[in-house]
């Protein structure tokens, strides 16, 4: 499902802000070397040496983003939405150019690096009372303990017909979340920042204003949880919070539709991962199953305590019991890995089946005496099946 980004700006919103000047922050960002100016790395480097407050650094990482990176109008229809974090923010750097996601990942990473909590919101977005048809990204950071919402996309410029103007907005930086709901709306009502989220529905007829007669939603201590989350768990919870906030326009059901294909990828990775770990381990028990099989045709030679004997079988039985009951546990999965997990399934049987068979050798034969044990010995087919 691709979830195209790009943004239109022919109005100017205001929000109400108190005028202040970044002369300082702003000029020193103009004379970062070139060398250090070709990576998010470099950037951060200088950043961190220029300033010591986390917010001359957060103006420090906006302003480079909004004041370099050009709007990529010309190659709207080629960009690769496969395209990974790090490559985004490699190609944008690099190139000086992209659309809304390469400024919000640029910043976004700019500030993690100078040691500022921020995180990327995807969304979409209200000009002149309409919904934008497109979807939008944007950032948040916490500065002295409180989050501020910020657009190096609206921040760098506007489009009007069909060309860029560069311009810093300033109206697009450090934004209360209060006043930004009224043109940003996060798909995932978590990154509103608000107590009383707004819902979709109240979005789009306009009716943003703090609603306090509402359940308190306590974002806060929610945030916290959610970066504790594995990756399936904080897409399963984004897509219930997506879903409790209405599916009320296209955007919404295209994301919501994304997300999902999301959490089926994530799961499918991770019961893959168990899967691998399973087969690794499935390997290990043949392994020692059939160093067991070459002890046993060698005639128990040479002489093992009988416990040791004993735990040449038991250890990879153990091993492979361990296995059928995690294979049966690794959650969902693709269709094209449906017969993988069944060969593994079967071959586990299979093989617990053979090391059955000799586990009753053993025991018969620590059962009887020396003597009468000679007799027990034939030479027996190695289990060389591994799984890769």
């Amino acid at each position: 499902m691709k979830v195209v980004f790009w943004f239109l700006m022919f109005t100017v919103i205001a929000f109400g802000q108190t005028k202040v000047t970044y002369t300082l922050v702003d000029s020193k960002m103009d004379k970062i070397p070139h060398d250090l100016s070709t990576t998010t790395t470099g950037i951060a480097e200088y950043i961190n040496t220029s300033f010591k407050s986390d917010n001359d650094k957060v103006r420090a990482a906006f302003y480079w983003a909004a004041s370099n990176i050009r709007y990529d109008i010309e190659n709207i229809e080629s960009i690769d939405y496969k395209e990974i974090s790090q490559d985004k923010i490699k190609n944008a750097v690099l190139t000086k150019k992209g659309v809304c996601i390469h400024y919000a990942e640029v910043f976004n990473d700019i500030a993690k690096r100078v040691g500022v909590k921020s995180y990327l919101i995807y969304g979409y977005t209200k000009q002149n009372g309409k919904i934008d048809i497109l979807a939008h990204a944007w950032c948040a950071a916490k500065i002295d303990n409180t989050w501020w919402l910020f657009d190096p996309t609206w921040g760098a410029g506007y489009v009007d017909k069909k060309k860029f103007f560069k311009k810093i907005n300033n109206l697009h930086y450090k934004v209360a979340p209060s006043q930004y709901i009224a043109t940003h709306m996060p798909f995932d009502y978590l990154w509103q920042f608000l107590n009383y989220p707004v819902t979709n529905q109240e979005f789009i007829d306009g009716k943003t204003k703090l609603n306090k007669t509402k359940p308190n939603f306590d974002f806060a201590t929610q945030i916290e949880e959610y970066d504790r989350l594995s990756d399936l768990d904080q897409a399963r919870a984004t897509l219930i919070r997506m879903e409790k906030n209405g599916i009320k326009n296209n955007l919404i059901r295209e994301m919501t539709l994304s997300k999902k294909s999301e959490v089926d990828a994530v799961q499918n990775n991770e019961a893959m991962a168990k899967l691998q770990s399973i087969s690794d381990d499935y390997n290990q028990a043949i392994a020692m199953f059939n160093d067991f099989i070459f002890y046993r045709n060698n005639k128990f030679k040479p002489a093992l305590p009988d416990e040791a004997i004993k735990a040449m079988i038991e250890t990879p039985k153990e091993k492979v019991v361990d296995c059928q009951k995690r294979i049966y546990a690794i959650g969902a999965y693709n269709d094209a890995n449906i017969a993988a997990v069944k060969s593994l399934k079967n071959a586990i049987i299979d093989i617990l089946k053979q090391i059955e068979g000799h586990e009753k050798f053993v025991n018969d034969y620590l059962g009887k005496s020396k003597s009468a044990r000679k007799s027990m010995f034939s030479t027996v087919t190695f289990f060389g099946i591994p799984v890769r």
